[in-house]
C-alpha cells in the first residue's frame, strides 16, 4: 500500500499546481462542450476518495470532507455556481490532508469491514486496498478531463 500512496500524493501534487497556477475564474470556467470545470474534478477526486475508502468501510462519520462538499461533488452532480478563493485554499488543504489521515487509518487497521461495490466502469471493488487502487485509476481519468478543460480556460 506504500506504493498506491505515494502514487496518489503524485496525482495530488499534479491537482495542486492546478489550483496554484491557474485564476480563479480560469477553474470555475465550464468551456463549452464539457459538463464540469478544473475545479469540480479536484474536488470530486477528493470526495470520490474519502467516499470509496470510508463510507464504503462503513466509516462515513470519520471523513474529513463535509457533507455539502459530498452533496456537491459526489458522482452524477455538476457545477451549479462559481466557487471562492477561500474554497480553493481550502481544497488544496484536503488535497493531502485527506490521503495523509487514510494512510494513518489504514495503518491502524480501521478499514476491516469493506463492502463490495462494483463501479460505473464496471470493476468490483472486495477490499479498501482495491478501493484505494481504483481512485488512483480514477483520479487518472479526471486528471484526462482536465487537460481537455485546460485548453479552452
Amino acid at each position: 500500500m506504500k506504493r498506491t500512496f505515494s502514487i496518489t500524493r503524485k496525482s495530488r501534487e499534479i491537482l495542486l499546481n492546478y489550483l496554484n497556477n491557474y485564476s480563479l475564474e480560469q477553474l470555475n470556467k465550464i468551456p463549452e462542450g464539457f459538463n464540469n470545470n478544473l475545479y469540480w474534478n479536484i474536488a470530486h477526486v477528493v470526495v470520490s476518495q474519502q467516499r470509496l475508502v470510508y463510507a464504503l468501510s462503513g466509516k462515513p462519520e470519520e471523513m474529513l470532507v463535509s457533507d455539502e462538499l459530498v452533496k456537491s461533488y459526489m458522482k452524477g452532480t455538476r457545477p451549479m455556481r462559481d466557487v471562492t478563493a477561500e474554497e480553493v485554499t481550502e481544497l488544496k488543504k484536503l488535497l493531502f490532508t485527506t490521503i495523509d489521515k487514510t494512510e494513518e487509518d489504514y495503518n491502524n487497521g480501521m478499514f476491516e469491514h469493506f463492502k463490495e461495490y462494483t463501479t460505473e466502469f464496471g470493476y468490483t471493488l472486495h477490499s479498501v486496498e482495491e478501493g484505494m487502487e481504483f481512485n488512483n485509476y480514477h483520479e487518472g481519468v479526471h486528471l484526462g478531463s482536465m487537460l481537455g478543460i485546460r485548453k479552452f480556460v
